[in-house]
């Protein structure tokens, strides 16, 4: 039969069919007019003597597969013919059911779901990728049943909370089968998964599926509207982008980089309608892609923990990402205004956010992602808008659904499923502070790249500090790592310890870490909900540290800010306090101005100099600090 068989036998006269099936007898339920029983065009609900014709013909299939077989498929096919093209059927989960049983009875169901699609029969239904899925599995072509899946929810086929479980057990079973397979020994492959090349080779591949991608734009010409994106870098407060049919108002530079800027914007001028724009040059479309990746993976319930992409417009010559705005700014931000007041997190706040870290990264892990760049900068804070109560907090139910982290910055994200089971990545991150152990030793790295990053910001939580590691030997040989700081003794040393020890120590191994991640955080969260004053005390921190957070439009509002995170320490009579004030106040508050700076950072030294030569006794103390400071390293 070839491709459109079933359609362009649509014509196919009704007595045929109903010759098909008139050779039973008493429980047949077609009459002699069978021709006008059958019509279209005869009934309110047309497609409902052929169901009954259908179900009869399936049944005389059961008791006679050798001589019902061609009966059933001459009815299923003159069925589909008829009504393929009538509109009120493309989403009507009889028909849909009618189409799924034809292509299972003609063994080809690809045909039939290529026409249907063309049609747009059922395209909103998860049953349809659920069977098409069904039948690549059944041909052994998994791959093949893992691009119907996420063809669904791509389209956010209903109900597609059901497909995305369905899809979840269809990736841990491929990967149980994958993993106890007995594979025959083959050479083992490494990839830098940041490689341009690497990059570019997958994203080629894929273009056509992203340009179905909802929210993706792409053009071949280079951006021409009316505000230049190169002049955003100087002064951008209040400038306006047309973006398909959008205006987006900028009111503040959130973050800067080597290649992009992240902007906060109003769409069409509506203050409560706040959204995010990353511009970057060159065009970058492989983090829309891990955005999406998250939305097709990530169950609902842990999707919060992700950031939000809505739209990609692609130029020649840049990209401009639209995501989500939380306005409570990031964790870095939370460690540093504990460092700023002289003192650390509470361990209790460090609990809280270690439990979040790991169930991120378990979440992540356990659907085949790597985020690539694990680090405070890229965790915004999220907080509960309304009171956070005792109950609900090991659950996360309640408002502490609303309470924790969101990961963003995708652009070194891995996508596991691109690379053949076994692969090992090499390449360096050249993130100061936060390449893995195995980058450090120049060996083949996976999972490490986040939860040596997870490691960092704990140490700098409870220590105020990157960490710096010590390298021991072990009694039977090799070598463990540790952090060279040791943990306070009032601390709950043995949780602390365990963390760091399992995942400073993995050896470069490929294993998914999930079951480690969930066994780590366990007695975090065990911990925290043995005794109800610690969730009552948590909930005072969090409450104590969501504070008005200084939005980047609001100069003011930050100098403010700034003065109150000085109070109590900054203005002590030991300080040169009009020197640091001095310093802070002009730095803080250029008003994104162009203009070189030149001759106010002169300004700002000057009396810095000043001071240290009107007294020869700082000179001296000063050659005492530096020769204390190299001699501690030097024993390093």
């Amino acid at each position: 039969m070839s491709e459109y068989d079933m359609v362009e036998s649509s014509r196919r006269s009704e007595p045929e069919a109903a010759s098909a099936v008139r050779g039973s007898t008493k429980q047949n339920v077609l009459s002699v007019k069978l021709n006008a029983h059958l019509s279209p065009r005869t009934f309110a609900d047309p497609l409902y003597p052929w169901l009954t014709s259908i179900r009869q013909a399936l049944d005389e299939f059961r008791n006679n597969a050798e001589g019902g077989g061609d009966r059933l498929r001459i009815l299923l096919e003159s069925c589909v013919s008829n009504f393929s093209d009538h509109e009120q059927y493309r989403n009507d989960d009889r028909f849909l059911k009618i189409c799924i049983l034809y292509g299972d009875t003609i063994e080809d169901f690809k045909k039939v779901f290529e026409m249907m699609v063309a049609k747009g029969i059922g395209e909103g239904q998860s049953m349809l990728y659920e069977a098409y899925a069904a039948y690549h599995i059944a041909k052994g072509d998994l791959l093949e049943a893992n691009n119907a899946y996420k063809l669904g929810i791509l389209r956010n086929a209903h109900p597609i909370e059901r497909l995305k479980k369905i899809y979840s057990l269809f990736q841990k079973q491929v990967n149980e089968f994958v993993q106890n397979a007995a594979l025959e020994p083959q050479e083992q492959l490494y990839v830098d998964p940041w490689a341009t090349s690497v990059r570019d080779g997958y994203l080629e591949k894929m273009e056509s599926d992203l340009k179905k991608c909802v929210g993706y734009h792409s053009s071949n010409k280079v951006y021409s509207g009316k505000v230049s994106l190169s002049s955003l870098q100087s002064r951008s407060r209040n400038k306006i982008l047309e973006l398909g049919g959008k205006m987006y108002q900028i009111k503040g530079c959130s973050g800067r980089g080597a290649f992009a800027q992240v902007y906060k914007v109003l769409v069409d001028g509506n203050p409560d309608d706040v959204v995010a724009l990353k511009i970057q040059r060159p065009a970058f479309p492989w983090e829309f892609y891990m955005y999406r990746q998250l939305d097709e993976r990530i169950p609902s319930e842990e999707r919060s923990y992700f950031g939000v992409a809505h739209k990609m417009h692609i130029f020649a010559d840049s990209s401009i990402l639209v995501t989500d705005y939380l306005s409570h700014g990031t964790l870095q931000g939370v460690i540093n205004s504990h460092l700023v007041k002289q003192n650390v997190m509470d361990e209790v706040l460090c609990i809280h956010y270690t439990v979040e870290m790991l169930r991120m990264l378990q979440t992540l892990h356990s659907v085949g992602l790597i985020h690539g760049d694990f680090k405070p900068d890229n965790l915004l804070v999220r907080y509960a808008r309304e009171d956070l109560s005792e109950d609900g907090f090991i659950n996360r139910t309640g408002h502490w659904g609303d309470q924790g982290l969101c990961l963003v910055d995708w652009g070194r994200g891995i996508d596991l499923n691109l690379f053949p089971f076994g692969t090992k990545f090499v390449g360096d991150s050249q993130t100061s502070g936060f390449r893995c152990v195995e980058m450090q030793e120049k060996q083949p790295w996976m999972y490490q790249v986040d939860t040596y990053g997870l490691c960092v910001i704990v140490h700098m939580m409870l220590f105020g500090s990157y960490m710096d590691l010590q390298k021991k030997a072990k009694e039977n040989g090799g070598y463990y790592y540790q952090p060279r700081k040791p943990f306070k003794r009032y601390w709950r040393v043995e949780l602390w310890s365990n963390l760091f020890s399992s995942l400073l120590n993995t050896n470069g191994s490929s294993e998914c870490d999930v079951e480690l991640l969930e066994s780590l955080r366990k007695p975090f969260e065990c911990y925290l909900c043995s005794n109800r004053q610690l969730i009552c005390k948590l909930k005072q921190l969090l409450a104590r540290q969501n504070l008005p957070f200084a939005e980047p439009d609001d100069d003011q509002k930050l100098g403010k800010l700034m003065a109150a995170s000085f109070e109590g320490w900054l203005y002590l009579d030991i300080w040169r306090v009009e020197l640091w004030s001095n310093l802070f106040s002009s730095l803080l508050n250029t008003n994104d101005s162009s203009e070189c700076d030149v001759e106010l950072l002169e300004n700002l030294r000057k009396p810095f100099e000043c001071y240290l030569c009107s007294n020869r006794q700082l000179i001296c103390k000063l050659k005492q600090l530096l020769a204390r400071q190299k001699s501690s390293f030097c024993r390093t």
